[in-house]
């Protein structure tokens, strides 16, 4: 029986992906697609975890010298002979990551870009002994490559060295090899982005701009040069006076197929495993970007669920992708939003489009500035998905899928606890209202949040997931009372009753069902959520426990309405 092959759970490096039996969805068309329509620079925009490390990583492998043909035996680019011949192992290749180089401050930031350049320059130490070069060429490349006395293992260069480094190393290969050089560097924003947040912005910017500038401003040594990011950050920003300048983001159809998984691409990963009917439900979690012109899945998501469901064939679709990143992005929306921002961001939840317009060049001083940037932001970074435009220029944005409404949501849930403990007299009227059996004045208190929340009335969406919506949202709510036992979901009597709560000191219990009543008929919910309560005897543990009174309270909910009954014994 043929061993399966294992799965490439973060595994960035092609050699290792090829030459150790791991599963790779063939996307080698990227470099027949780059070579016959390279420009000299050529920048790609996508969401984290949709690729661009890998493919950058592959790029790396096969122009490189000493390229090992075998890497890339039996995918689409070895039908490509006459490019193989010509391009394969035929050039320098200069490769760094940024996506390390975050600091606290200016001088650590850019002590972290100086690691990165001089740990690739340390590659090239055969230029030491090159008889091509120089010695005053030769005492320029130990500039690069001098590690800090101090033992912090950082590169001793100076700033100015550091400006000029990628300029020069390419400068120094392509001395010593009479051939041009390739130059990659993937996730070039990351720099600004975490410049932003701590507060050396301006620094870090004229620093990348000199950097970047140089090595690819009029630079005779670079054959081609090829960046990933995140966001395409304004060219007056960052690549000043490039006009050999190509831009790729998730707008544009060609290389659209090149990042992230196609829908016949996950049949066959699934059909590998045996997991065939597994596809609705990973359509449903992980489809629903559109780049270009092609739908495409996260790969971080398909690969990370199907490794799982490989070991635990009845686990549950989660948001993988949330472990990626903080979502600080998405917390500042909701921080800035209005009104009428709250209505749109509830149509998207609800499963509907917004018309926006998008602005695909930003600075990262400008990403916050204004609630119109940030719905420009969730585009580019993947929160938010093209579903087609309008005639007057907007797109119709979209959550891709219901991994990204799971984010939201929960966001949302974060957002609205925040809000709410605002106001401890009014969380304290709340739970009180529970405790003495007073439904009137908890529901009046309820109704009131909910106005300020994000309903769920999307038709498509399951009943029992409408009412952990709002099961959620009142599980933030009584939370508040900290010196409560408070359980979710607590088995008792005959099944699981959705809230349970003891107060030992007053020896009161309370039971609470919620329901969402898709008729919009309150008092019907009230009356099955209690009728539920007492059926299935879920008040036996408080009983049990001690509780000598227990309230027992049904919920029933409507988009923004409430309705709260309760019932003694």
């Amino acid at each position: 029986m043929e061993a399966v092959k294992k799965l490439p759970i973060g595994i960035e490096d092609f050699h290792k992906l090829r030459s150790e039996d791991f599963y790779y969805v063939d996307k080698t068309g990227l470099i027949t697609e780059l070579l016959h329509n390279w420009g000299e620079v050529n920048l790609f925009t996508r969401p984290r975890r949709f690729g661009k490390s890998l493919n950058m990583n592959m790029l790396k492998y096969f122009f490189s010298y000493g390229c090992d043909p075998a890497l890339f035996d039996g995918l689409a680019i070895a039908r490509e002979t006459g490019l193989c011949e010509k391009y394969m192992g035929q050039f320098p290749v200069i490769s760094v990551t940024l996506k390390g180089v975050d600091a606290r401050s200016f001088e650590d930031a850019r002590a972290a870009l100086g690691t990165v350049i001089g740990n690739e320059a340390l590659r090239f130490r055969f230029l030491l002994d090159s008889g091509r070069l120089s010695e005053e060429e030769k005492l320029r490349y130990r500039n690069l490559i001098t590690i800090d006395r101090s033992g912090r293992q950082e590169f001793a260069m100076s700033e100015e060295t550091l400006r000029g480094s990628l300029l020069l190393l390419s400068q120094l290969l392509c001395a010593h090899y009479r051939q041009k050089v390739i130059l990659l560097i993937d996730e070039y924003d990351v720099p600004l982005d975490k410049a932003q947040h701590a507060g050396y912005y301006d620094e870090m910017v004229d620093l990348i701009r000199s950097l970047f500038g140089r090595a690819l401003k009029t630079n005779s040594s670079i054959q081609f040069a090829v960046l990933t990011g995140c966001l395409r950050i304004a060219k007056e920003s960052i690549f000043t006076g490039l006009n050999n300048f190509n831009v790729f983001s998730i707008t544009n159809a060609q290389f659209d197929e090149y990042f992230g998984f196609s829908d016949q691409e996950v049949k066959d990963m699934l059909s590998c495993y045996g997991l065939e009917k597994q596809y609705d439900l990973i359509k449903e979690w992980y489809d629903g970007y559109c780049f270009g012109k092609t739908d495409v899945y996260c790969p971080w998501d398909v690969i990370n669920y199907v490794n799982q469901l490989r070991f635990e064939p009845d686990a549950k679709p989660r948001a993988f992708w949330i472990n990626t990143s903080g979502n600080a992005i998405l917390r500042i929306f909701l921080q800035k939003m209005t009104m009428k921002t709250r209505r749109e961001l509830e149509r998207l939840v609800n499963g509907e489009c917004v018309a926006k317009r998008v602005n695909e060049e930003l600075t990262y001083r400008e990403l916050y500035e204004s609630i119109d940037n940030l719905w420009s932001v969730l585009f580019t970074t993947g929160y938010l998905t093209s579903r087609g435009e309008c005639e007057n220029g907007c797109r119709l944005l979209a959550i891709p899928n219901q991994e990204i409404r799971r984010i939201f949501t929960e966001q949302i849930f974060t957002w609205f606890q925040e809000e709410v403990r605002k106001d401890t007299p009014k969380l304290d009227a709340f739970c009180r209202a529970f405790q003495e059996g007073d439904a009137a004045a908890a529901e009046h208190q309820f109704n009131a949040w909910l106005r300020q929340t994000i309903s769920i009335r999307d038709t498509g969406v399951r009943k029992n997931q409408k009412e952990n919506f709002y099961h959620g949202v009142l599980l933030g709510l009584l939370s508040h009372r900290e010196d409560w036992d408070l359980d979710s979901n607590a088995e008792s009597g005959e099944g699981y009753s959705d809230i349970q709560i003891e107060i030992a000191d007053e020896k009161i219990g309370i039971v609470i069902e919620v329901k969402y009543a898709d008729d919009g008929n309150l008092e019907n919910g009230c009356r099955e959520a209690l009728a539920q309560i007492n059926g299935k005897n879920y008040a036996d543990r408080l009983l049990q426990d001690g509780m000598t009174t227990v309230l027992k309270y049904g919920i029933a909910c409507h988009r923004k309405r409430c309705l709260i009954r309760t019932d003694t014994g």
